[in-house]
């Protein structure tokens, strides 16, 4: 009763002003290249009277990828987001939005002035009204058309080279569904022909700063929705877990005990509709998920391939992880050994760092684990444990960047698989946001974790209080040391200038 009052409630706040910008979506911007919207603020584009933005050519990196993708020209996504667009907003200072009228990451106010840090807190540490408005804000996305985004249903080519716009609307949260759909699909190549060995978002380097944006983007989204400018995504630590305990209808949702493979009726998120799940239909059909529901949330946690999955992850893997000094190695996808991001990512073992094609662990466990919906890479965002998942392997990258402090360069600037340059831009964020962008830390981005304030703290506890401590025990005996020091300094001195005037006298 309490979630459901919640969520009435809330839809007091659908007025609040995403892939495709709706202002963008139209035959004229197509065929013109231009994303350059009306920012409401001033009435111009890009609020360019108000100082917030202009409209500018698109800058694309030149450079050269590695050789996993053999195309050129097959794909909307390559080189994004030119065959869309080449013209889009570049905003000023502390502006930011696809037509500058929302602040930067970590900025805030009417101006984007105020600086800010939010804090992601572990999903159990939450009260219980709090647990419970998180659930009520996922229910309320689920409902609600976003105001701003549409998703495309056919590929450039299919809409006659942006002459007729095929666009479709869709709920916030399944725009965010629809787009880890879109930047990790197979690439039509006609016919009945695709290639999978293609990924904007997974198995290389972007891997982790694409799902750091995702997630600033969808918190971004929900304190528009609700008008709860503190909102962010809680974590769930799953190191050390002996099953999925968050699978409760108290939380994430239980098991429904007529058939396993399903929720709970108790939970309410067992009436949810996932999309973007039949890929070998699309495929067949040459063509692209239009957001059409597809059937319930499947789930079935611990009944998974074990020989695949052995186990969930455990501290010390995580551990091994952070050990690790590149962030990334040798051919910069999923056969890279020694590389941060491929361990954590799952495709490198957690003991020994090398690429092991046989099992998937760390972040990658966790999807086979739940063995339903988010096991298939491109539906997987559906279930929102998915949120809780990614915002814990976020807090572990995070980790790793406090750890080892690496400079911007660190990240490959060249040669990894197609969309994960440094400098490329990340598929199909509008506005434009590159690769390197995020690999920074948290803080610089506005917000932190609870459990690296905790570890800060325990840092001070272990290893600095107990030389302030001992230096507060013997700071007595200094200060005594220095006052007698002192007092024999300025004896000496006294003595020492009374055997000089003596000696002048005898000399005159």
């Amino acid at each position: 009763m309490l979630l459901a009052a919640l969520c009435f409630l809330l839809w007091s706040f659908r007025t609040s002003t995403g892939h495709f910008p709706r202002a963008c979506a139209s035959s004229k911007s197509l065929m013109e290249k231009e994303c350059c919207p009306t920012w409401r603020g001033d009435g111009s584009p890009c609020g360019q009277l108000s100082g917030r933005g202009a409209c500018q050519n698109i800058v694309l990196s030149n450079a050269p990828r590695g050789p996993q993708f053999p195309f050129t020209g097959v794909d909307d996504r390559e080189s994004w987001p030119s065959v869309f667009y080449n013209r889009t907003c570049h905003c000023f200072g502390n502006f930011m939005g696809f037509n500058c009228g929302n602040c930067k990451f970590g900025f805030w106010g009417p101006n984007c002035t105020e600086k800010r840090l939010l804090v992601r807190r572990n999903i159990f540490d939450l009260s219980v009204p709090e647990k419970n408005k998180f659930l009520a804000y996922l229910t309320l996305a689920k409902h609600t058309t976003s105001p701003d985004y549409v998703i495309p249903t056919g590929t450039y080519g299919q809409m006659n080279n942006g002459s007729t716009p095929m666009f479709n609307d869709i709920n916030i949260y399944d725009l965010f569904v629809w787009m880890h759909y879109y930047v990790s699909r197979d690439t039509l190549l006609g016919g009945s022909q695709v290639w999978k060995d293609i990924d904007f978002a997974h198995e290389a380097p972007g891997f982790l700063p694409w799902h750091r944006l995702f997630l600033l983007l969808w918190e971004q989204e929900i304190q528009k929705l609700t008008g709860d400018e503190n909102f962010t995504i809680p974590y769930w630590d799953w190191r050390d877990a002996k099953g999925c305990d968050i699978c409760t209808n108290e939380y994430m949702g239980g098991h429904n005990p007529a058939n396993p493979n399903l929720l709970s009726p108790a939970s309410f998120f067992s009436s949810w509709q996932i999309i973007c799940t039949r890929l070998e239909e699309y495929n067949s059909r040459q063509a692209l998920c239009d957001g059409s529901p597809e059937g319930p949330l499947l789930r079935n946690p611990g009944n998974h391939d074990k020989a695949r999955t052995p186990r969930l992850p455990s501290s010390a893997d995580v551990e091994f992880c952070l050990s690790l000094t590149q962030y990334e190695s040798d051919s910069m996808d999923k056969a890279a050994n020694f590389s941060f991001r491929n361990t954590l990512e799952g495709f490198a073992s957690p003991l020994t760092g090398i690429a092991d094609a046989s099992q998937s662990s760390m972040h990658n466990a966790l999807h086979i684990y739940m063995n339903g919906t988010m096991s298939q890479v491109q539906g997987s965002a559906n279930d929102p444990i998915f949120l809780l998942h990614h915002t814990f392997v976020d807090s572990i990258f995070e980790q790793w960047l406090r750890r080892h402090h690496p400079l911007q360069e660190v990240y490959p600037e060249a040669n990894a698989p197609i969309g994960h340059n440094r400098e490329s831009y990340m598929v199909p964020f509008i506005p434009l946001y590159r690769n390197g962008d995020f690999f920074i830390s948290s803080r610089d981005l506005g917000y932190d974790y609870s459990n690296l304030q905790e570890s800060e703290r325990d840092i001070f506890q272990d290893y600095i209080r107990p030389y302030l401590e001992q230096a507060s025990r013997i700071w007595p005996w200094l200060t005594g040391a220095a006052m007698v020091g002192s007092v024999l300094t300025l004896v000496l001195g006294g003595i020492t200038r009374l055997l000089c005037r003596r000696r002048k006298r005898k000399q005159l």
